[in-house]
């Protein structure tokens, strides 16, 4: 049987970095002390198309061979075009290549090989290039520190590949999803929804004097550590038993998320 695999993975950074204040009591508490920031000028295209051409010098891989470009991104070019697409014509990819976006942030990366290992293994792929890219920086108002800690821009490359195979070189998955959270992690104005306006970019000052509009990222910090702490371990248990493994098996368990005082909770439970 034909099944999925990974063969190489890249990334770009862009080259402007913001440090966070070392003497912060907050920075020591979320272990973050520095993020990379896009230009003015840079958008989540560019920086994945970067990642891509790294991807494909280190590893001379034809890239004629691309059959899909999947590209996670909450911060697209454009409501439309699909920046996918973008991505296909500056990358010169065939245009016999499949293309399209997912919208997705803190699991956008497991939903990707999701989908890569689907198509391939069902032959509608061979070779699929998965890439995410965000400019998140763009969202956050610089007076808003409850984010700006903790975001920057970056951008990975991976490729995907099918070979003859019994076992499974990727996967298995569990999902879930909680849409009762949403306002929790949200960018409220600018969609569909509630249209961007001068009134959406009026900013107000919250208890904790950080300044946000409604065009701005926000989070609920509280809420979403909650989250995370309720959802992850049984998540995790879920895996192993689908897995048929135990925790005893694995010698590193790697969690998405940046944040040293959610990590250190999350490892104690």
């Amino acid at each position: 049987m034909i099944k999925s695999y990974i063969q190489a993975i890249e990334y770009y950074l862009p080259e402007t970095v913001e440090h966070n204040s070392i003497e912060d009591r907050l920075t020591e508490k979320i272990g973050i002390y520095k993020r990379t920031i896009a230009t003015q000028d840079e958008s989540a295209s560019d920086l994945a198309v970067k990642a891509a051409n790294k991807l494909f010098d280190q590893t001379n891989f034809d890239r004629q061979k691309i059959d899909f470009v999947i590209f996670c991104t909450q911060s697209p070019d454009y409501i439309l075009p699909t920046t996918a697409c973008i991505i296909q014509e500056r990358l010169g990819l065939r245009t016999s290549c499949g293309a399209f976006d997912f919208n997705l942030g803190c699991s956008g990366y497991v939903y990707g090989l999701s989908l890569a290992k689907g198509l391939i293994e069902t032959g509608s792929a061979h070779h699929i290039l998965l890439l995410t890219g965000d400019t998140y920086s763009k969202y956050i108002n610089e007076k808003d520190r409850s984010v700006k800690v903790l975001f920057g821009d970056a951008a990975t490359a991976t490729l995907l590949s099918g070979k003859e195979a019994e076992s499974d070189f990727i996967g298995p998955f569990v999902f879930g999803t909680d849409g009762s959270g949403a306002e929790n992690l949200i960018i409220p104005a600018g969609g569909m929804r509630e249209p961007l306006s001068e009134e959406a970019q009026i900013e107000q000052e919250d208890q904790f004097g950080n300044a946000r509009s409604k065009a701005n990222l926000y989070m609920n910090g509280p809420e979403i550590f909650n989250f995370t702490l309720k959802v992850v371990p049984d998540t995790i248990q879920q895996l192993l038993e689908k897995s048929a493994k135990i925790k005893e098996d694995y010698n590193l368990f790697i969690f998405h998320q940046a944040n040293k005082y959610m990590l250190e909770h999350l490892r104690k439970k």
